[in-house]
């Protein structure tokens, strides 16, 4: 899991303050925490304006519910929890899935071979996950990034987890399909004579 962005401890005082209301407080606490909740959220979904509008609802979600920090665990977990539900919002309305293949093969596939990007350059893993759509993309950073497993990415997309491994597998062939373009040919056997 890659959470180190999100990993900023806050002072105890700071969050108290947060949690009267204090607009100074939560001024500190946006600044300390803009950069990693945009960026989680332009990975997701892969669009600056879309990520822009998850950082600011996610934020103001923040201030608004900051009386229920409880403080069971750190801060900026509950803070990055709420981006990424903001993010997920955001993939949600209006999309409509076909599965196609059984959970059994998705399963084989997605788990069998290393992930497409283990071998490649940062830019060239940048330029392939732009060019999935948001909801495979957001798959692929919930399972290989965060750690989620399918039944975890299943409820919070509010899908099935066919759906979840479908997409792992979907996005994974493309992946593969978009950094390695050209797969070794094979020798090509002549007869000699």
């Amino acid at each position: 899991m890659s959470v180190s962005s999100f990993q900023i401890d806050l002072p105890a005082a700071l969050i108290e303050r947060v949690k009267t209301g204090d607009s100074a407080a939560f001024e500190q606490i946006y600044r300390r925490f803009e950069r990693p909740v945009y960026t989680l959220a332009l990975r997701m979904l892969g669009e600056p304006d879309a990520a822009r509008d998850a950082l600011h609802d996610a934020m103001l979600k923040v201030f608004q519910r900051a009386g229920q920090f409880r403080g069971d665990a750190p801060f900026w977990a509950w803070l990055r929890r709420i981006a990424l539900n903001e993010a997920l919002m955001r993939l949600r309305p209006g999309e409509r899935f076909v599965i196609g293949m059984h959970d059994d093969a998705l399963d084989a596939f997605a788990d069998d071979a290393p992930a497409p990007w283990a071998h490649a350059d940062a830019r060239a893993l940048e330029h392939a996950l732009a060019q999935l759509p948001a909801v495979t993309r957001s798959v692929l950073w919930l399972y290989h990034v965060e750690g989620y497993t399918h039944p975890e990415i299943a409820a919070a997309m509010r899908k099935s987890t066919s759906f979840s491994k479908s997409q792992l597998a979907r996005g994974t062939a493309r992946l593969r399909a978009l950094l390695d373009p050209e797969p070794e040919a094979l020798p090509c056997l002549m007869p000699t004579t």
